[in-house]
């Protein structure tokens, strides 16, 4: 068996994005290895949630060059729910609220979805009470209405929560880190961390707080649409510290 090729997950070659005519992604290279953690920095409007739900399959975006490549195959005529089947998952900044369903049965949905079969009901409530005790969550959190009312370190743990009980090859985090406190941060990295062997994750955020918290294998600097510089968790440091004129000097 190649090794190389066993354990490359993502492959993101040349890839130019445009919405609604406008260019966003302008020649994006990225390759993500099984148990790689990649951060994406950049200022906003760089281009990086749209790369997120690109990879993800969504219907906005509109590919005029380029090719994503996942587990050895060109994914572009597979639907977004085809990619999670296959072990993609994608966070969203902004989880909806949903009224009137409970988050235990909308976990219990999204797993039967994902796997194309129910799970057993006792198996799952054995995965779910450990995911949960992993994530120091009270049981009293599957009867409420999903997102509703949630505060944001709420929501995401309910994420992280999927996370885990998913298990997915490919996990995408579209962070806005911002208005976590710092034990929604640490639950969250947890969670990233738990999965991170077997799983290539590709976390984009703002803030260098997150990784401390999660070390990344690479860093990636995504300036005008493109990745720019590529570095270890030091590069987030500089990155933090000197914010992003140092690296538009380069290109």
């Amino acid at each position: 068996m190649g090794e190389m090729m066993s354990d490359e997950l993502l492959r993101v070659e040349n890839l130019h994005v445009s919405v609604e005519g406008t260019p966003i992604l302008k020649g994006l290279n990225l390759t993500i290895n099984r148990g790689e953690i990649h951060a994406i920095m950049g200022r906003n409007g760089a281009g990086k949630s749209t790369l997120a739900s690109v990879i993800m399959g969504h219907p906005a975006y509109n590919i005029t060059q380029g090719t994503i490549h996942y587990k050895g195959s060109n994914i572009e005529d597979m639907e977004v729910f085809e990619r999670a089947r296959d072990g993609m998952f994608l966070s969203f900044q902004y989880p909806a609220a949903i009224p009137g369903v409970q988050v235990g049965t909308f976990l219990r949905k999204s797993v039967a979805s994902v796997r194309g079969e129910a799970p057993p009901p006792r198996e799952f409530r054995k995965e779910l009470k450990d995911a949960m005790e992993n994530l120091s969550m009270d049981r009293s959190f599957l009867s409420r209405y999903v997102n509703q009312g949630f505060s944001g370190g709420e929501k995401k743990r309910l994420e992280i929560l999927q996370l885990l009980l998913l298990q997915p090859d490919l996990a995408l985090l579209d962070e806005t880190d911002s208005g976590l406190d710092i034990d929604a941060l640490r639950i969250v990295a947890e969670g990233i961390n738990s999965v991170a062997q077997n799983t290539g994750c590709l976390i984009i955020t703002h803030y260098q707080r997150l990784l401390d918290l999660v070390k990344p294998d690479v860093v990636h600097v995504l300036l005008d649409g493109k990745i720019v510089q590529s570095g270890g968790p030091e590069l987030a440091l500089k990155l933090e510290n000197e914010g992003y004129d140092w690296v538009e000097a380069l290109v």
